[in-house]
């Protein structure tokens, strides 16, 4: 699924960027360091689907979202390792095209979801703190880097919250306090009050993010189960409001017989 899109300050170039001598984007050059040496993930990204011996793309025009984004498993021999109350759920959701799904009703999408999707995420990084700011619905979550202490007692939430320490040149994320039934893909998984996510996030290069996430909640499936999302940098562009509640009609028309 790739989508086109028109994002403010479209050709304004985007600061620091190396260019090959035909000003191309040289995506393979080494990942740009913050003051204090680490990595910086900073930039605008978007769910990486380039297909096997293409170069990447960085540009805006391009915008593609995950196969994970429909079935966040589908890479796992057995697919994610449901608890048993979960399958007719996800069936049920799969059957009736996720009408109920809490994304297409305008409700934020949790952090794992939203790396598949094709929206794009600013990542603005300090050396404490990694704000993301999600394009869709003017989103953000906040990775503290600092290592603090996660919460005891956690108000649930949709991005829940994150603590972080770098392992070398990975950042290591660890988040808990994720609301009840969040879902992660269309076909409806979910996360629970019970998930604890890690993150491991690398910068390879100038233009490319890995992140290994490793799902463990024991309420929702029967094993942790890790998968690795890849997201690529989009240059010479910005965010552009895009408010779903702005003239929704999508869910309504959805109910029309097919």
């Amino acid at each position: 699924m790739s989508t086109p899109t028109a994002a403010q300050w479209i050709g304004y170039p985007t600061a620091d960027v190396p260019r090959r001598a035909d000003g191309s984007v040289d995506m393979t050059a080494p990942a740009p360091r913050m003051p204090d040496g680490e990595p910086d993930f900073s930039g605008i990204w978007i769910s990486d689907r380039t297909p096997e011996g293409e170069e990447t793309p960085s540009d805006v025009f391009t915008l593609s979202s995950s196969h994970y984004m429909e079935n966040m498993g589908v890479d796992m021999p057995n697919g994610l390792p449901y608890q048993d109350w979960q399958l007719p759920i996800v069936e049920e959701r799969t059957a009736n095209k996720a009408i109920d799904d809490p994304h297409i009703r305008c409700l934020p999408d949790n952090f794992l979801r939203a790396y598949g999707l094709p929206h794009m995420l600013k990542f603005v990084h300090t050396p404490d703190l990694l704000v993301v700011l999600n394009e869709m619905n003017a989103g953000y979550r906040q990775i503290f880097t600092d290592a603090r202490q996660l919460p005891d007692d956690p108000s649930p939430s949709w991005q829940g919250y994150s603590s972080a320490v770098w392992s070398g040149d990975t950042l290591v994320v660890d988040t808990i306090g994720i609301r009840d039934d969040t879902w992660i893909d269309w076909n409806g998984s979910v996360l629970t009050e019970a998930a604890r996510v890690r993150e491991e996030i690398r910068r390879p290069d100038f233009g490319h993010l890995e992140i290994r996430v490793t799902v463990d909640d024991p309420r929702a499936y029967t094993e942790p189960w890790s998968v690795t999302l890849t997201q690529r940098i989009v240059v010479d562009g910005e965010l552009i409001d895009e408010v779903c509640l702005e003239n929704e009609q999508f869910v309504e028309r959805m109910k029309l017989p097919f």
